[in-house]
């Protein structure tokens, strides 16, 4: 049985959003980092279509309302599948629903999904048409600029105009190529090079497209340079190294001038949030993890960050040992704005 629906927020702005990361978007990443922004759009860590049907859906479904709005990103390649996973996430009450065809991990090759894919554009243009079936709900596509030797313009400019026959109008598009071989995950990241062009021509030669770029952005100032150029911007680890990243991004993108809350009201706020999850059975560690850098360039951050690392993991820890580390840090709230920003 579906839960009922949870208040969707309506339609989507994708100017900024917070990018799918592996055991990092979790619930409790996206519960605080909405504290911080009412308007980016967050996405959920992938999640497969074996795990949704065939394991335990409310685990990897669950979501606060307070989170929206949000996206669910998808790992798959059969249209079947995906349909009744879109279908799942329309259900519990999610905003968008995303196909990944980005990941370039050894794991995900071998299951035939993610950036593989990108070598098979009639099979992602029938696995978004299949989810479009079934869903209300926004369907789009993350990739990146290419694999391998399929790595020029024309190659991605084929990719996303063949998948665009499905009726998908939505890339996000990492501009960077991947390596199916020779390279991990995380140097795929890193190692080959940004290609911010090819992101900027699709979206000049397939205007009616909504193309978000992502990949390398580590500063506001640097989102509203390709914000010049393209519908929207992915923002990825640089929001979760350094969260306060966030608190401006209202303002500035969205016109949105709803006061910024400080970042010890930000903890502050999450305080309840925590407690209600350590009677879940949640560990407090696996909701600390998410804020060490919030005071990053606040005097005491280094202490914050220790005391979390040293106490959250303590048994029976509870969330007196945030308490106490806010007890650290000095933050001199707007000097420390100024300078995330």
């Amino acid at each position: 049985m579906l839960p009922e629906d949870r208040n969707r927020s309506g339609p989507i702005d994708r100017t900024v959003s917070v990018a799918p990361m592996m055991e990092w978007t979790d619930r409790h990443e996206r519960y605080f980092l909405r504290l911080l922004s009412r308007r980016t759009l967050l996405y959920t860590e992938m999640i497969t279509t074996g795990a949704l049907l065939h394991g335990d859906v409310a685990r990897h479904l669950r979501f606060d309302p307070a989170e929206h709005p949000v996206a669910l990103q998808l790992g798959g390649a059969d249209p079947g599948a995906l349909a009744e996973c879109a279908t799942l996430a329309e259900g519990w009450g999610y905003d968008e629903v995303n196909l990944n065809v980005g990941c370039p991990s050894d794991r995900v090759q071998a299951a035939r999904f993610g950036a593989c894919l990108m070598a098979e554009p009639e099979l992602v243009r029938d696995c978004v048409a299949a989810m479009r079936r079934r869903v209300s709900i926004p369907v789009t596509v993350k990739s990146r600029i290419g694999i391998d030797d399929r790595d020029s313009y024309e190659d991605l400019y084929g990719f996303v105009a063949c998948v665009a026959d499905s009726g998908c109008d939505t890339f996000i598009v990492h501009a960077r190529k991947a390596l199916l071989s020779g390279l991990s995950p995380k140097q795929n990241r890193e190692v080959p090079p940004l290609r911010y062009q090819y992101v900027y021509c699709l979206k000049r030669d397939l205007p009616d497209l909504t193309v978000i770029l992502n990949g390398g952005v580590l500063s506001l100032d640097a989102a509203a340079d390709h914000l010049a150029q393209v519908d929207g911007v992915m923002i990825g680890r640089a929001a979760y190294r350094d969260p306060w990243i966030l608190a401006d991004i209202d303002r500035l993108f969205f016109d949105d001038h709803t006061p910024v809350i400080s970042r010890r009201d930000a903890v502050v706020r999450y305080l309840p949030y925590v407690a209600a999850r350590l009677t879940e059975d949640v560990p407090l560690h696996a909701m600390t993890r998410h804020i060490l850098g919030l005071f990053n360039g606040c005097r005491g951050a280094r202490q914050w960050r220790r005391f979390l690392s040293e106490n959250a993991y303590r048994p029976g820890a509870g969330t007196d040992v945030i308490e106490a580390a806010l007890g650290f840090v000095e933050t001199g709230e707007e000097a420390g704005r100024a300078a995330a920003i």
